[in-house]
Formats: structure tokens, sequence, C-alpha cells
């Protein structure tokens, strides 16, 4: 838990000056106790990363490395989402295909992007495409699932938090063209529960990586009470541990690195185009404007 946050910190997923969440929604997203979830704030607390104030939250006060690492200078393997998103972002141009469960990770980042962009003197892209697939929301998905097969209430709570999800994008795309960036963000859904994630950036840089699955209390509406809540034990993935692996297009084509590159691109490239042909023709209706 402890190093999932630290790796946070350095990746840009909770920035300098910024607020952890409280307690209890870290437990939630991670799926442990509050005494884990403490004893880790103890430790970076005492390492100097961050400070609880009275009243106002945990404050991040230092990060292990705030400067972004430039792509081409990573190799293969274990790597961050945060510092080749504001790699992207110093470009002129930037595309972002993405596959996803419910977007959170990527919503922390470009709001990361676009804290940074608005400040005084910090030159913005002129472009930015993202191309988003996500799982639709008219049957229940393989997870997030309750273990009673009828309790279809950890279901409707994914089916909120997507909807939630794809407003902030909408907000989101306004405050980008508001700072001068012509932006697209086209969302399609997809009849499938993704077992993995994936970041594609500028068509260059690729981050892959599974989600394991896990079981879990996800808290819902109480059944019998109504304004309160119920844990419930459900299958689950914990998308914010998830290991990400990083992978490059390279110059020689038939290098390692280049043949996965390129077949996990060719994945999404017929997944946007095939799945969304099926889906238009059965007729499926979706929650958002920006879905194309």
């Amino acid at each position: 838990m402890e190093d999932v946050l630290r790796e946070q910190l350095a990746n840009g997923t909770y920035p300098l000056d910024s607020f952890l969440p409280p307690q209890r929604t870290l437990a939630k997203d991670f799926g442990v106790s509050r005494d884990t979830i403490q004893r880790a704030l103890a430790q970076l607390t005492a390492d100097g990363l961050i400070e609880a104030r009275q009243g106002s939250g945990t404050r991040v006060i230092s990060v292990p490395n705030d400067l972004p690492v430039p792509p081409q200078s990573q190799r293969p393997g274990a790597a961050s989402l945060g510092p080749l998103i504001e790699y992207a972002f110093r470009q002129a141009e930037v595309s972002l295909d993405v596959s996803t469960l419910t977007a959170e990770t990527l919503l922390r980042h470009l709001k990361n992007q676009l804290e940074r962009l608005s400040e005084v003197g910090v030159t913005p892209p002129q472009k930015l495409h993202i191309r988003m697939l996500l799982p639709w929301g008219a049957k229940p998905l393989a997870y997030p699932r309750a273990k009673d097969p009828h309790d279809d209430r950890v279901w409707e709570r994914w089916r909120r938090m997507i909807r939630d999800n794809i407003s902030e994008l909408d907000q989101l795309k306004a405050s980008f063209t508001d700072l001068g960036v012509d932006t697209v963000i086209e969302i399609r859904r997809v009849p499938t529960t993704p077992q993995c994630k994936l970041y594609v950036l500028n068509d260059e840089h690729m981050l892959f990586g599974w989600y394991p699955t896990l079981w879990r209390k996800i808290p819902v509406p109480h059944a019998d009470r109504p304004g309160r809540d119920e844990d419930v034990e459900s299958l689950d993935v914990l998308g914010l541990g998830s290991v990400l692996s990083y992978h490059r297009r390279e110059a020689d084509a038939k290098t390692h690195d280049s043949v996965f590159f390129g077949s996990t691109k060719d994945w999404f490239e017929t997944s946007w185009k095939n799945w969304h042909e099926l889906v238009r023709s059965e007729g499926q209706t979706h929650e958002s404007s920006q879905e194309s």
C-alpha cells in the first residue's frame, strides 16, 4: 500500500501541494482497511512526503521526482503514466488512445495537466485528441459484480461512476478549449469487460497493464434503509494498483517492443471500428454527447 501511494506521488497522480483523498476514500479505492492506509500515511509522513493539516486534509509537501522523464530514455519495463502524460502535453499535438474500465486514473492526470497549463507562462499544446474505449452499460459486466448474482447495486454504482466520469470529461474538454487547445474527445462503448488497461501516447509510447481481480466489500445504497450504505462482497479489480509496462514503437519493426506495440495498437484500432459498428447495428444508446 505504501509503495503504491509513493509511486502515485512520483508519477504525478498527486502532485506537489495537492491533497490526498480522505482515508475512507483511499481504503475503498484500494480495497484495504483504514488501519493499512493509516500505516502507509504514517510512513510517508515520516519520510517527509506528506503532512496532515487539521481541518484541511493531507497535503503533498515533497515528491520523489517532480520532473517528467523523456520517454526515449526509458527502457521497456514497469513505468508510470504521469511523466509520460506530461511529456506528451509538452508537444504541439497530443493524441491519447485509451482502453479502461472507469477512466478514473486518466481523469486525475488530465486535471493535473489542466492545472499546469493554466499557470502563467506555460504554453499549451495546439491540439488534443483523445479516443477512449469504455464498457457499455446495457448489461452487467464480469466485474465489478456482487457475489449475489441477483444484486445489481454494484453494477449500478459502476454505471453512475461512468456517467460522472464522462461528465467530467465534458467539462475538461471545455476547459482545454478555453485555453486555446483544439480539443476532441471521442468515447465508444463496447460490449466487453476490459481485462487490461491501455494508454497509447502520440502513437509512439504505450503503457499496458493487466487488471488483477480481487474480492472486496463495495459500499452501495442499503436495500432496506434509504439514505444509508451497506458493504457488499463483490468481485472487482484494483486499477489504481495495477502494474503498467512501458513499450515504444521503435525504428526496427521486428524488435520485441515494436511487435508488441504494433499488435496491441492493431487490437485498439479494430476494436474502435468493429465493436462500434456492432453496437450501432444493435441500436444501443449511451449516456454522453461525446460518444461517437
